[in-house]
């Protein structure tokens, strides 16, 4: 046994408890050893006037005082030159030992002449029955194991005494061995220390061992050791950054190199494979971490000369000890969810006949609208051919030069990179995407409905009339036949993005498909951002009250993509002045909504977006209407109801939702920021309904599913088709519309342009065409650039624009020469902004005063020199040579780069969030489906 151990007690304030309250209890340990310690030195790492006069007290041979920031290894190097005796035992304030702790310790180290480090077993300081740590290996990758950390003492490791390394809290050290070895390598920052002072005895020719019946505690919140947070950044940085430090540390010479030029492509390999291991937390001191290692050169120098100067075998000595990949496999197959947690049921898509409903939708879908599977483009209502090529639909979500306008450089709306996705799905002709999707959005509407109520209930006759109600809903049915895309991709994403989000809390996967289904929710319908702004807070209060902040990071996330993807555009609604101008419905401009006024807004709340409920007065060739919102009426009872279920909060949450989307209708009405022509239109309230829908539906779910009393839940199927029977009643006229040519929807057209200018731009968007539009009230004028006007092409800072900018006058002043006098200037002014046609669009009203004007414009285009008829009265040519359209300028393009650059970063951030892993999958096998509790009663 040791005739002498000198004890090195490292003092500083760490956590919430206050050091002095540990110290005290060290010290009291330290007392009552059966074979207590022969010297005591204290280092003092900052602390107060308390902590201070308990060391003064202590009996210590030596005081040392520190700065606050002194690490572990930093501080017993400080009192290595006062050791006196055989051994040193390492301890913090935090590291109470049993009274027979260091008999056995010491004892360890008098039975083997090889051993010099004798480690406790380590145990909780509130809960002795919990081990802390007792013994840590390394993976083949050079990785930190615990042996065993985080289980409950029985005995089961104390046979375990040949270990590679320990956690370095109550270890007992041969001074001869501590010295040698040069003591800790500070540049662990306070991680693995412990680890790597075995790893360099065992190349030393020495050994390191256990001693399971030494016992100490340790509460985790002293100098030593890494915090007890399991996911704080500072354990995580500490962790890294000890693991790339004794990579380069224990690497052969000649990959040194190797490795140091690996670190930054191998943080940035990391960063992907925390995202898709749903552990983003760990980014940031991933990152951190690398940069510190890279710059430290001298410390890997000076840690490598030390190896080398105590040296006695080879590193092959290590492999026993290590951790094979086999056993890292066993170890870490588990759930790692909580056992306790009800286990999720089986889905039954296909058994539950979700697959046969979407399959019975796509029957429908084609009945309905046959023709789509023979148009090659979908036209009419706010419908617009999209660009020829996938560049060309990237370039238009993108910052700098605006498809319409003379000289507009101004950011996209995010709608724009929507349509560009859609596109991307047919490269070889975009446009027909949004044929397919137009044929494919009732199968759509069903799916995603049928699994978002799978959120809400179990039961499978519930799942498909919650689905068929939700494909019928008259907001989405109105915006199919009036050829709307807006408001049909946020009707088939809503369902998607309450799926995900309502269990965002909870899951990182979730929240990452949520974030990035939000950014495509809000860029279809802006006005719906109140709405889900108010949503949002309510979750994060939530998420703060009931789960004391677990999940909050998850919350926080869900809108961070979002304001990537706004931000710019914000910015530019901000300087024009019209910040309310932001909530603006994207693509052209165009009304049809109901009137603000009484009428109209009980419309909206029966859920009807125009004032033809759901096109029955056109069906009945202006019969009575009164009675069509009685069909939705069982809908709106069944929702109210759901407020007096056991599920009441969950029914709460669903008609607040339901709340919130009637008053985004409301509010919509009577908004009007777009102007086409010089007619302002309002916003499309439909979004608001579609979000109504959804909210009313889910707590008329939660009734039919859990609020029917005993004696007639024998009725529920007959309540549930009564549901579904009315809106699909009310679904008539909108689903014969077009049998009965009342839809909105054309066959193209290909472009907006004649067909001479469509061949010509047709790839180039450099060049121009200045389109005439006569009016009741003047000329509207717009350019356009390459071969058509598309829907990824609009602008709403244009369509909201209410003062004219430098280019409009410019514009409007080109345009009034052209129509109004015979020189030369305005042709030569039109090629040297690199517009080669002039278009005289066909008049949308035929009236006496539109008809003179369009006359009068077409005569002087007639006459004018440099000017060709390429089509009588449509069409003209400039003859001269023209000029391409001046490019961005530098700052622009750099713009654009950082804008893409962020905004891509993001989306592949939430999409690598949202992508499944085995992990993720065994967690989500033992948690809910249903948020909420769920009702008991056998399916």
């Amino acid at each position: 046994m040791p005739a002498r151990v000198h004890a090195i007690l490292v003092v500083r304030p760490e956590g919430r408890t206050p050091a002095a309250a540990h110290l005290r209890a060290t010290l009291a340990a330290l007392a009552a050893q059966t074979r207590p310690v022969d010297a005591l030195t204290i280092v003092l790492c900052g602390g107060d006037a308390d902590l201070r006069d308990i060391a003064a007290r202590s009996g210590a041979e030596g005081v040392i005082t520190a700065a606050h920031g002194t690490g572990f290894a930093a501080a017993t190097a400080m009192a290595t030159p006062r050791l006196t005796g055989d051994a040193v035992w390492l301890l913090a304030q935090d590291t109470a030992p049993d009274p027979e702790a260091l008999t056995r310790l010491a004892g360890a180290l008098e039975l083997a002449a090889s051993v010099s480090f004798a480690a406790p077993k380590l145990v909780r300081w509130d809960d002795r029955s919990e081990i802390v740590s007792l013994g840590v290996s390394m993976s083949p990758m050079g990785r930190a194991i615990e042996l065993a950390a985080g289980e409950l003492d029985q005995g089961q490791h104390d046979a375990a005494q040949d270990v590679l390394g320990t956690d370095i809290r109550g270890v007992l050290v041969r001074r001869e061995a501590w010295r040698q070895l040069g003591g800790l390598d500070p540049a662990l920052a306070g991680a693995d220390e412990g680890l790597d002072l075995g790893v360099r005895a065992r190349l030393a020719g020495e050994r390191v061992t256990l001693v399971p019946s030494a016992v100490v505690a340790v509460a985790g919140d002293g100098v030593a050791g890494l915090p007890t947070e399991h996911r704080s950044t500072r354990r995580e940085f500490a962790i890294r950054t000890a693991e790339l430090h004794r990579r380069l540390v224990y690497a052969p010479a000649v990959a040194v190199p190797l490795h140091w030029l690996s670190l930054l492509p191998l943080a940035v390999w990391r960063t992907v494979a925390l995202l898709v291991a749903k552990q983003p937390g760990r980014v940031g001191p991933e990152w951190w971490a690398t940069l510190v290692v890279l710059v430290r050169w001298g410390a890997v120098a000076r840690a490598r000369r030390q190896i080398r100067a105590t040296r006695r075998a080879g590193w092959t000595r290590l492999t026993p000890l290590r951790v094979s990949h086999a056993q890292l496999r066993l170890r870490w197959d588990g759930d790692g969810a909580d056992p306790s947690a009800p286990v999720r049921t089986e889905l039954r898509f296909f058994t539950g006949g979700g697959a046969w409903t979407v399959l019975a939708a796509a029957v429908v879908s084609v009945a309905v609208f046959p023709a789509l599977l023979a148009w090659p483009v979908l036209g009419g209502g706010a419908l617009l051919p999209l660009r020829s090529r996938v560049a060309e639909l990237w370039a238009d979500a993108a910052y700098g030069q605006r498809a319409l306008g003379l000289a507009d450089i101004a950011p996209a709306d995010p709608f724009a990179a929507v349509v560009a996705v859609v596109g991307t799905l047919w490269p070889a002709d975009p446009s027909r995407a949004l044929v397919i999707l137009w044929l494919l959005a009732l199968p759509l509407a069903v799916l995603g409905a049928w699994f978002a109520a799978t959120r809400v209930t179990e039961r499978s006759l519930l799942r498909i009339i919650a689905a068929v109600t939700w494909a019928l809903a008259p907001p989405f049915l109105t915006a199919l036949i009036d050829g709307r895309p807006t408001a049909v991709l946020v009707h088939l994403l809503l369902p998607w993005l309450l799926y995900t989000g309502s269990v965002a809390h909870r899951s990182w996967a979730s929240a990452g498909g949520a974030s990035v289904l939000l950014v495509a929710v809000l860029a279809c319908a802006p006005s719906l951002a109140p709405a889900v702004l108010v949503a949002w807070l309510a979750i994060l209060v939530a998420v703060v009250a009931t789960r004391r902040g677990r999940g909050v990071a998850k919350i926080v996330w869900l809108l961070v993509p979002t304001a990537v993807f706004f931000a710019p555009l914000v910015w530019a609604h901000a300087r024009a002045g019209s910040l309310l101008a932001i909530l603006a419905d994207p693509g052209p401009p165009t009304g049809g909504a109901v009137a603000a006024d009484a009428g109209g807004r009980l419309l909206l709340a029966a859920g009807f977006p125009t004032a033809d409920p759901a096109g029955w007065s056109a069906f009945l060739a202006g019969a009575p209407v009164w009675w069509v919102p009685l069909l939705v009426a069982p809908l709106g009872l069944l929702a109210l109801a759901s407020l007096i279920t056991p599920r009441w909060p969950a029914a709460a949450a669903m008609v607040a939702l339901a709340l919130l989307g009637l008053a985004t209708a409301f509010g919509a009405v009577g908004i009007a920021v777009s102007f086409a022509g010089s007619s302002a239109v309002s916003l499309w309230p439909g979004a608001g309904l579609s979000l109504a829908w959804a909210g009313a539906l889910g707590a008329a779910m939660v009734t039919l599913d859990t609020g029917l009393v005993p004696r007639v839940r024998m009725l529920r199927p007959a309540v549930a088709l009564i549901l579904a029977g009315g809106v699909a009643a009310a679904a008539l006229p909108a689903l014969t519309a077009p049998a009965r040519d009342a839809a909105a929807l054309t066959n193209g057209p290909a472009s907006t342009l004649p067909a001479y200018v469509a061949a010509e731009g047709r790839g180039d968007v450099r060049t121009g065409t200045i389109v005439l539009d006569p009016r009741g009230d003047g000329m509207v004028v717009q350019v356009v650039w390459g071969g058509s006007e598309t829907l990824g092409g609009q602008s709403t800072l244009q369509a909201t624009r209410t003062a004219p900018t430098e280019a409009d006058r410019e514009l409007a002043a080109l345009s009034a020469d052209l129509v109004t006098s015979t020189g030369p200037a305005a042709v030569e002014a039109l090629a040297a902004r690199g517009i080669g046609f002039v278009m005289l669009a066909a008049p949308a009203d035929d009236v006496e005063a539109v008809r003179a004007l369009r006359l009068a414009a077409s005569t002087a285009l007639d006459q004018r020199d440099g000017l060709d008829a390429a089509s009588h009265g449509v069409l003209w040519r400039v003859t001269g040579d023209v000029e391409p359209r001046p490019d961005a300028s530098a700052a622009v393009h750099d713009t654009a780069r950082l804008l893409a650059v962020l905004q891509i970063a993001v989306v592949v951030i939430g999409l690598l969030l949202a992508v499944p892993t085995a992990a993720s999958r065994r967690i989500a096998r033992r948690t809910p489906r249903i948020v909420g509790p769920a009702h008991r009663e056998a399916r």
